[in-house]
This record gives C-alpha cells, structure tokens and sequence, in this order.
C-alpha cells in the first residue's frame, strides 16, 4: 500500500480512562474521533486495577467508529500508530490471550513493601544508574512480580513459558497483529520499555541483572524495537493488512506531537496526572533534583534522544474526584465556572497525594490533605484550591528541571485534558512567570502517535514536517506580582510537608 492510495494515519491512544481512535490527515489535522471509556476497578484502598479484554473490545470498537465516523476503511489508512497510558502491567496466557489478572495501573501502591525489598540496604536509587528510575511502585516491573507472587500458578506458568507480560502498547499491538490466533507481534518500544524499571537506558535492552533481581522470566518480556518502525500487520478485522508502524508511550508521543524536538523543548501535559519532559537530545542526565531520566524517542535506526521528566499523579483525577466522589460538581466542566465564583483561594491548599506524592518527592506515605481551612472557604475556594494544585506541582516540577539541566525555560508548550480551562492556564502562567503556549491541534499525544507511524512508512518525509505544522491557538502572560507569587508557593510548600509521614508500616 502506497501513500498515494492511503491518504490517512489512524492513531489509537489508550488512556488511564477511555480508548480513543483519532484520524489524522497529511497537515496533523483531526478528521474523525471516537472514544469509549472504561471501568476504573478499586478493590482496595490504594489498588487500582483494569479490564484489560475490555480495553482490547473498546479498541476494536472506537476504530470501527472513528473511520465509520472519516467514511473510511482499511485501504485509506496508510499505518496505525499506538500511543498509551505507561506503566499499566498486563499478563496473559500466549496460548489463549487471556489475562491472568486484572491490569495494574500506574497509579497503584500496592507494590511499595516489594520496593523497599528490593531496594534492601542500597536504597531506592538501586537501580537508578541503569534504569533512570527510583524503585517505585509507578513502574511496571515490580507490578509484573506482584502478579507472580500472588496470582495462583502464575509463577509457574510463567517459568515454563506459557505467560506473556506487556504494557498496554504491547497488550494492543500483540492483538492487533494476530493474537493467540495468529501469532501475535509480542514487540514494546523504547519508550515504554524505559518505564518497567527492567531496561538499560544505554544499551536499551533488559538489563538481565535488573530482571532477575526484579524476579520476572525473561522469557515474558516484549522485545524492545525503536517507536518508529513496522513492527507488523493487522490481520482480520477492520484495519486487515494495515502496518502497525508506531508506538510511543503516551507523555513521549505528546511531546513529539508538540514538535519538542530540539535540546531544551519542553511541554507539559494535563491529564489524569500532569506529565513534564524536557527534551535532552543524546545526553543522559541523572537527576539530583527527584526528576526520572528517560527515552523521549527514538527513531527507526536513528539515535535514541533522551528526557527528564517529571511524573504528577494526580492532576485531573482530583477534578474527577470532587465530581464522582463528593459530588460538588456533575461535570468536569463545571469546575471552572464554581471556581470563578470566588477572587481567590481563600487561604486553603489542596495537596492530593492519594497515591503518594510522585516528582519531585517520591514519597509514598503522603496522603491527600485539605488545609488552611477556615468557615469563611466555601465550596468555590475548594474548586479553586484543586485547580490550583495542578499550577503548583507543575512549578515544583519545573523548578526541578531548571536545577537538573541549567535550562531556564523562557516558555512552556502545553497539552491535554485540562489545558480548556482558562483560570487554571492563567494561574499556571502567574505561578511560572514564563508564557503558557497552547497549540491549535490540542490532541498532541493521539498526534504524536500518527508521525511515528506516517514517519516509518514515508507518508510524512521528515520529522520538518512535524515542526512545520505544529501552530500555536493560545498564549498566556504572566500577570501576577512576583512577590505575591512566591508568598503563594511558599504556603503551598508547607501544604505539602503537612502530607508526609501519614502512611506507616501497619497502614499500608
């Protein structure tokens, strides 16, 4: 199939909650979406699980949808590009393509008394020097082992061979391309596989030691291949024949749909958590400051360009948490609008470390916390304190970066979710005292996703093209006097010391 006769990329992006397939054309511009989203499983305080057969039903109905929606088939897209939420472990049964397990998602704690473990006497940072990362319970490879450990016959079906381990990427392209059925592509990519806490940041290959001191088979592992390739073809189903040619986990394909391409570009996305990289092109830096060093891209045989980045957990999932579970809003969009009701925040300070704190404080007994409470804070100044930690972990975020890398941002490129809302754009800019820059195509993670894709297969010539379509819609100044902007942070600060040490060993 030629680009000639293909005159499309499609681009499933698979997110902490619902499944969207986007259609993009040769400029970047979306021609047809459709999203589903999926149960959000708790069984426990702190475990938070999904469906992953449901995930894969939900994928193959959004495409169904969204080319129905272009008035498209399979002859029209040129290559499928993946893009997902990281971390999330799937484990199956090669033979059946059953999930031994739920899904474990990113931000699940469930993991922590297996880190500390692991990390024995030398610490968090065991592995740090090899992997980029700090033990954690964020990442996937103590979650693979946690199924190991506690899913009946699981540790011995996976020593003989007969389980596969992948993150969503992997899960989606391996059913894509044929499953159990047909011999599915069991493939990750650099990105995603820089996530697992298994893979060696400079050969980017499982480090074998990390692995079998991690406690996985490496017989369950994907191999890792570059984010901008033909990992292999749809086989029966609405994209038959199709080249699956990209994947991109989802942070790293937003910043690569953002046109973050050079040594010092950054943007920041907001979504379920808040997710900062700064593009470090082929230098790894090791962060001082609680950052992760990791793969940005890497393109076919080309150089693998690196990132700092800095994780948030909770950002927008605390705006769905004051709607689903206490209720003071019916929709997301509203928090904005109760928000407005009032000049500022009162004096409270919403710090929601529901799963720990993640960068720059990688503490996982923080626990969410409301302060500064007086009975003159109404439910406006609660809507505005849960806008405003969004704008205040991002600065702790960016200060961090600024430290690791001596780059001093001059402005931020920003994506996602929550960037529609305008107080909080405002707020961000006031809080960085650097311009906030929105793009006028806003779904840069699906984007970033179709490049990889239409990059591998010639339908885009070169990554210029990318630069040459990436346009901004919005620019936010900062207005705020700057040293009403640090009396703000400083409280904030406190806030957030008052989150620590609540976890202890017999509340886990």
């Amino acid at each position: 199939m030629t680009s000639e006769q293909a005159s499309h990329v499609l681009a499933i992006d698979q997110g902490t909650t619902s499944t969207r397939a986007m259609v993009f054309d040769r400029s970047g511009r979306v021609v047809a979406v459709d999203q589903r989203e999926h149960r959000q499983i708790l069984p426990r305080a702190g475990w938070v699980e999904h469906d992953a057969t449901e995930i894969w039903a939900n994928t193959r109905a959004v495409v169904g949808g969204a080319l129905a929606a272009a008035n498209l088939n399979a002859t029209s897209i040129v290559a499928v590009g993946i893009t997902n939420q990281r971390e999330t472990t799937v484990v199956w049964d090669r033979s059946t393509g059953e999930p031994v397990h739920h899904a474990i998602v990113w931000q699940d704690t469930r993991t922590q008394a297996l880190c500390d473990e692991l990390a024995g006497d030398e610490g968090p940072e065991r592995f740090k020097a090899r992997t980029g990362l700090p033990l954690a319970t964020y990442f996937a490879g103590p979650k693979v082992r946690w199924i190991l450990d506690h899913v009946e016959g699981a540790r011995e079906r996976a020593d003989a061979g007969e389980l596969l381990f992948g993150t969503v990427d992997t899960w989606l392209l391996w059913n894509l391309t044929g499953g159990a059925e047909h011999d599915g592509v069991h493939v990750t990519d650099v990105t995603n596989a820089s996530r697992t806490l298994m893979m060696d940041i400079r050969t980017l290959d499982w480090a074998d030691d990390v692995v079998e001191a991690m406690g996985v088979p490496r017989s369950m592992l994907p191999e890792i291949r570059s984010s901008s390739e033909e990992y292999g073809v749809c086989h029966p189903g609405i994209l038959i024949g199709v080249p699956v040619a990209g994947i991109l986990g989802d942070q790293h394909a937003a910043t690569f749909g953002q046109a973050c391409l050079d040594v010092g570009s950054a943007k920041n996305t907001y979504g379920t958590g808040n997710f900062m990289l700064l593009n470090t092109g082929d230098e790894i830096i090791e962060s001082r400051h609680g950052l992760l060093t990791t793969l940005c891209y890497r393109l076919g045989e080309q150089p693998p360009v690196y990132a700092l980045e800095g994780s948030i957990a909770v950002t927008g999932s605390l705006v769905q948490w004051l709607r689903d579970n206490l209720g003071l809003i019916d929709s997301a969009a509203e928090v904005e609008r109760l928000a407005a009701t009032v000049e500022d925040n009162g004096g409270a300070y919403f710090v929601p470390a529901f799963s720990g704190l993640f960068a720059p404080h990688w503490r996982s007994d923080a626990r969410g916390a409301l302060v500064g409470l007086t009975r003159f804070v109404n439910k406006g100044h609660i809507a505005r304190a849960a806008l405003e930690a969004t704008a205040f972990q991002t600065r702790e975020v960016l200060d961090a970066m600024e430290a690791d890398s001596g780059v001093r941002l001059t402005e931020l490129k920003v994506d996602g979710g929550m960037v529609v809302n305008e107080t909080l754009m405002q707020f961000q800019a006031d809080l960085l005292g650097v311009d906030v820059v929105r793009p006028r195509i806003s779904e840069t993670t699906a984007l970033g996703a179709a490049y990889a894709a239409g990059l591998a297969v010639g339908y885009w010539a070169s990554t210029d093209e990318i630069r040459d379509n990436w346009a901004e819609d919005r620019r936010w100044s900062p207005s705020l006097d700057p040293a009403e902007r640090e009396r703000l942070y400083r409280t904030w600060k406190k806030a957030v010391e008052r989150t620590l040490d609540w976890v202890d060993d017999d509340t886990r």
